[in-house]
């Protein structure tokens, strides 16, 4: 009895230095949010290009842009739900709920922002962020360096995210979201170049990344591609649509868990993201 207590009670194992360097520069961007300096919101950041009335619906592009961050958070739950215990741990599939249903908030937030731009919708379109953040850091720290910081990191970014939004909106200070928004996809790209873990998702951050990048590049030449596209579509539409793209990486990964099931199709579940080429024989359960 006294041995089988002693079990139960045994210490959780040592931190890895995967996990030590999560902390380390957990540490450095709350540093860096505490005492930085003040960032203050731009004074344009409500002045979009488009802002044409279409159907009755003001800013229509950049409201109606915002339809694929909810077909990909509907479609990713969807998967998800038909992947069931394939996932290879429950910070995983917490992670990945988290992130597809954050993709939803997104979708409602920002809509509801761009209906009527001002600080107020901002705020929640920001809150709406906050989610599919934390699942995605979540999901590459659980696919990348274990199940524990998984958690743990998706825990610290829906503390840490409203927590900055709550500071900008009460002291005009937008650096601890900066830090949360940048500091995050920064250990993002920092992880995808950590080797996976055995048997983790095949998941590639990286391509979040690249997508997320290039979204905000044309977030910022919202003027400049109007302009360029005769006034047919804007940088921020394009934005949005770019931004829900970069749930195809995780979409992709969860589909080529799905393709290794028993009685599942190699070929209809095939990801696109995946290192085989197509030309080889597929030696599975499901070929």
């Amino acid at each position: 009895m006294h041995f089988l207590f002693l079990r139960h009670c045994r210490r959780p194992p040592a931190w890895s230095r995967a996990e030590t360097g999560l902390l380390l520069g957990a540490v450095a961007l709350l540093a860096v949010a505490w005492f930085g300096p003040a960032l203050p919101a731009s004074v344009q950041q409500h002045d979009f290009a488009d802002l044409r009335t279409l159907w009755g619906i003001p800013c229509a592009m950049d409201v109606l842009s915002n339809l694929p961050f909810a077909f990909a958070g509907l479609y990713g739950l969807v998967v998800l739900r038909r992947v069931g215990p394939a996932m290879p741990d429950a910070a995983s599939r917490a992670s990945a709920t988290l992130f597809f249903a954050g993709l939803l908030c997104t979708a409602a937030g920002s809509a509801v922002y761009h209906w009527q731009p001002q600080d107020a919708g901002l705020l929640w379109d920001r809150l709406g962020m906050v989610l599919p953040f934390a699942g995605l850091l979540g999901l590459t720290a659980a696919n990348r360096v274990s199940e524990r910081s998984g958690w743990a990191v998706a825990a610290a970014v829906l503390l840490a995210g409203p927590l900055a939004l709550l500071w900008w909106s009460y002291r005009g200070n937008l650096l601890p979201w900066a830090v949360v928004q940048f500091g995050g996809m920064s250990v993002v790209l920092v992880l995808a170049f950590v080797p996976r873990r055995a048997g983790a998702l095949a998941l590639y951050p990286g391509a979040v990344i690249a997508l997320y990048a290039l979204a905000k590049l044309f977030e910022a030449a919202d003027h400049a591609v109007f302009g360029a596209t005769a006034q047919w579509v804007s940088g921020h539409s394009l934005k949005h649509v770019l931004a829900a793209g970069a749930a195809w990486p995780v979409l992709s990964a969860l589909a080529a868990l799905h393709s290794d099931r028993p009685g599942v199709s190699h070929t209809a579940m095939r990801s696109p993201w995946a290192q085989e080429s197509t030309s080889q024989p597929q030696t599975g359960a499901g070929a």
